[in-house]
């Protein structure tokens, strides 16, 4: 199996310093810094792409889900939302919240939230993130 990379580089102080993620595909190379991180701004931060690559990761899996189970979805889209808090010991990311929506001919909206929650127990990032609270909205549309 392929082993995937990614980098950074980071100059400066915390607050004031600024950094550059590059992926290793070239699909991403661009900013990030402490206000895009911790406050609002417009270059990327680490949260960001982890969603990114959750979203990612849970989409395709519960694409494959559905269609291992005689469903053929026609679309299947999610969002992923990254919580970083700073909690006692620093910050943290404190919960990811999935909000997951499907075009699935002939599935019901109870089977699709079933396939969906089993599929974020399963795929290969949550599993990765266990150690995160998630939580889950699916909605057949």
């Amino acid at each position: 199996m392929p082993v995937r990379s990614a980098e950074a580089t980071w100059q400066g102080t915390l607050k004031e310093g600024e950094g550059n993620i590059k992926l290793e595909s070239g699909a991403y190379d661009g900013p990030f810094n402490f206000v895009s991180r911790f406050e609002s701004g417009p270059a990327t931060n680490p949260e960001e792409l982890l969603g990114a690559a959750h979203a990612g990761c849970f989409t395709m899996a519960l694409n494959a889900r559905l269609f291992n189970n005689g469903f053929t979805p026609t679309r299947v889209h999610t969002v992923a939302q990254v919580s970083l808090e700073k909690g006692e010991s620093g910050f943290g990311i404190s919960h990811i919240h999935l909000i997951t929506e499907a075009e699935v001919p002939n599935l019901s909206a109870e089977d699709f939230a079933a396939h969906a929650e089993a599929t974020k127990e399963t795929c290969i990032v949550s599993r990765a993130l266990s150690a995160v609270p998630m939580s889950l909205e699916a909605k057949l549309v």
